[in-house]
Order: C-alpha cells, then sequence, then structure tokens
C-alpha cells in the first residue's frame, strides 16, 4: 500500500519534547511530564496518566472570576506520547536559566524539571477576570499553543493587549491592566476588551491571532 500521505505524517524521529508536526507535540518519554488533561491524542508504550485537578496542586491555573482551574495532568513512563488541543498552533520554548510568563490557556505542556507558580498581574481586580498568569524559571521545554499564527512584538514602548490574546512574554516587564474609556464594543474582537493587559520595559510578548476558542454553550 503506498501513499503520498504516508510519507508525509510519518512519526517524527526525535526524542524527548518536538513537534510532531505544527499542530501535534510529540514526547518522546522516559520519566515524566506535565501536560494539559484532555490533550492526549496518542500514545506508544508503558504510559500512565495521573490527573490532577488544579485544587490538587493549589498554585495551577487559578481563573479570577470562577474561581475554576485547568486540569492538569501528570504523564509518566516509557514511550511516546502525541498531545494536540483543537488543532491550534503548537510552538516550542526552551528555557535556559531564565523565566517566562504564559498564558494559562495556552499551556500545553511542559517538561518537570522547570519550576513555576501562578502568579497575579498586578491590579488586576475581579472585573478584569482571569488574569492569572504562570511564570516558568529554568532549563527545560515548555509547548504552547496558539489559535491563529501569532505576532511577537517587541515591547521597547508602552504596549497594550487584549488580555486573551496574550500568549507568553518576558518575565521581566512590569505588567498591569489598563481599562479602555471607550465603549468595549467600539476595539478588538471579543467580550474583554474593555481591559488590557499593560506592558512596559524592556522585552517580547506573544500574541496570537485571535482570543481564542468561544466558551462552550451553558447546557
Amino acid at each position: 500500500m503506498r501513499s503520498q500521505l504516508f510519507e508525509q505524517v510519518q512519526e517524527s524521529p526525535h526524542g524527548g519534547m518536538a513537534l510532531q508536526n505544527p499542530k501535534m507535540l510529540k514526547v518522546g518519554l522516559d520519566g515524566d511530564v506535565y501536560a494539559r488533561q484532555g490533550s492526549m491524542v496518542a500514545y506508544q508504550g508503558e504510559i500512565d496518566f495521573a490527573y490532577k485537578g488544579s485544587g490538587g496542586i493549589g498554585k495551577f491555573f487559578k481563573k479570577a472570576v470562577t474561581g475554576e482551574g485547568v486540569p492538569l495532568m501528570t504523564v509518566s513512563g516509557r514511550g511516546d506520547v502525541f498531545f494536540a488541543r483543537e488543532a491550534w498552533d503548537v510552538h516550542i520554548v526552551d528555557l535556559e536559566g531564565d523565566s517566562l510568563t504564559v498564558n494559562g490557556e495556552n499551556v500545553l505542556a511542559f517538561e518537570s524539571g522547570l519550576d513555576w507558580d501562578v502568579k497575579a498581574v498586578e491590579g488586576a481586580g475581579l472585573a478584569a477576570g482571569g488574569l492569572f498568569n504562570t511564570v516558568f524559571t529554568g532549563h527545560g521545554r515548555i509547548a504552547v499553543t496558539c489559535h491563529g499564527t501569532p505576532v511577537l512584538l517587541n515591547v521597547d514602548q508602552p504596549t497594550f493587549v487584549d488580555t486573551q490574546s496574550a500568549v507568553a512574554w518576558a518575565s521581566s516587564l512590569k505588567t498591569g491592566v489598563r481599562r479602555t474609556a471607550k465603549a468595549g464594543a467600539l476595539i478588538g474582537r471579543g467580550s474583554g476588551e474593555a481591559f488590557q493587559l499593560a506592558f512596559e520595559g524592556r522585552g517580547f510578548v506573544l500574541v496570537q491571532a485571535s482570543e481564542g476558542a468561544p466558551p462552550a454553550p451553558s447546557q
């Protein structure tokens, strides 16, 4: 049996954390890794999945308004595991003793050797909503997902980003919240345009071309 499809989508030979393709992450596992619960799409080998809600580890991905957390799972064993999130683009960031802040909604997986903690954006009250982000520090890899092709903005002047469009940024930046005086419906693309993340200092911010997937309708 032959097909160009089979040639184009063969499994990546790389070990560790690597891109299988632009929308799928492959982890050649010999130990453990943390990943977003529900993100596994396939695996081979002897792999164990231990599900832990955010309450079980306290600090993980809190949300300001609802108090909910994004569930996390520990994936351990030996074999290959494939992760994805609704065909969003996947990007890998290598930390080399430095620090990166990531929007919890955009974290797909990260190596267990990294230090991490959840921190609130200064000045973000309940009205701003959801402004708790995860700071990663140390040596290791993080896989982030972007809904659409992102842009990397060089922050060398005051920079403002929709709260749901900011994917990741240099932890050295000073962050805050700006409230738009004009009617929220006049700018941006969603319901959160009355508030933007404000960045000052020297660094970068990664911005996705979307405010992410819309919330599921209530039953």
